[in-house]
This record gives structure tokens, C-alpha cells and sequence, in this order.
């Protein structure tokens, strides 16, 4: 298992986001931002600009699904919806220090990302969460035994905020992710 994981990310949001350079500045030390762009004609810029202010503040530039853009701008790593876990294996090889992960919406899922080459896998919806593409929240139980079986690095996805969170301190997680950004 890869120890310079980041323990929180925070994914951009084109609705619920509008300004992630904001939250990006104002994220500790050691997290990872994950830019979707999700086909946005600026997504370059934007990426160039969110991977200035990973550099001066120590933090991580993944990007999603488009491991192009992530190449062009040198970015950190690539996040892969569950879908195109079966890349994993092949952009770790052509960028050993990538960091790879991705979504993973079950225990089979999770696996199958982790066998595939991931780093670790992004699980969701821990919570109830305002994102269009949330299904029915897990909780706490049912992730925990997710991550058990699993058998890797795993982070709660799905409306994590500081109240939620204190609720996943045993679940055995490598850290949180959050969209509209994490308070505590």
C-alpha cells in the first residue's frame, strides 16, 4: 500500500463548486483536489491554475477521467469513474508516481479497482448527498464491512461534512472525501 495517500480530497463540482480554487487554497497540507471538468472547454486553464495552488500549498492534483489532461498539465494522478477501472494498471505503468484511484459503489466494484491497479478506491454515497449521481446511502455499517472485504485503501465519499465524519473514525478508511469542502 502506498503511504503518501492524501488523507482528505475534495472533488470539484461545476454546480456545486463555482469557485474551487477558494476551497483548494484553503485545504491542509497533504490533501489531493480531484478536478472534473467534465468536458468543460476551460478545464485546461482551470486544471493549470488549481495545480499552482497545489504546488505552493503541498497539496495533490488528481484528474478526473481524462488521464490526457492530466499528462498535459503534469498533474499528480487521475481519478477513473468505476467503469474505466480496468485502466489503472496501464496509467500507473506509464506514470509509476501517479496516484490512481477510483469510484467504486459496491464490494465487488472496490475489488475489482484494487486488482485492476488502484491505488485505493473512492466509495460512495457513504451519506446522503445532494450529487445527481448519489444512489442510496450506505452508512457507516455497511461501508465498514465494504472496506473489510475490499481488501485496500478506501476513502468515504457522499456527504461528508464534520458531523458525518466523526462517524466513520473506525471504519478503517484511509481518509474522506467531500465535494462542497470539509469543515470540521
Amino acid at each position: 500500500m502506498r503511504k503518501d495517500l492524501p488523507r482528505l480530497l475534495f472533488f470539484t463540482d461545476p454546480a456545486r463548486t463555482p469557485d474551487p480554487e477558494a476551497i483548494a487554497a484553503a485545504l491542509p497540507r497533504g490533501s489531493a483536489v480531484v478536478l472534473r471538468a467534465f468536458g468543460a472547454p476551460d478545464a485546461e486553464a482551470q486544471g493549470r491554475r488549481l495545480l499552482a495552488i497545489a504546488r505552493a500549498r503541498g497539496l495533490v492534483l488528481l484528474i478526473g477521467a481524462d488521464a490526457a489532461l492530466a499528462r498535459r498539465l503534469g498533474a499528480h494522478g487521475a481519478h477513473l469513474p468505476e467503469r474505466l477501472a480496468y485502466l489503472a494498471r496501464r496509467l500507473k505503468a506509464g506514470h509509476p508516481g501517479w496516484i490512481v484511484t477510483v469510484a467504486a459503489h459496491s464490494a465487488l466494484a472496490a475489488r475489482r479497482a484494487l486488482s485492476a491497479g488502484a491505488d485505493a478506491v473512492v466509495v460512495s454515497a457513504v451519506f446522503a448527498s445532494n450529487s445527481a449521481s448519489a444512489g442510496v446511502p450506505m452508512g457507516p455499517v455497511r461501508l465498514a464491512r465494504l472496506v473489510r472485504r475490499a481488501g485496500g485503501p478506501a476513502y468515504a465519499l457522499g456527504g461528508i461534512n464534520g458531523k458525518t465524519a466523526r462517524r466513520l473514525l473506525d471504519v478503517g478508511l484511509v481518509g474522506l472525501a467531500a465535494v462542497e469542502g470539509f469543515r470540521t
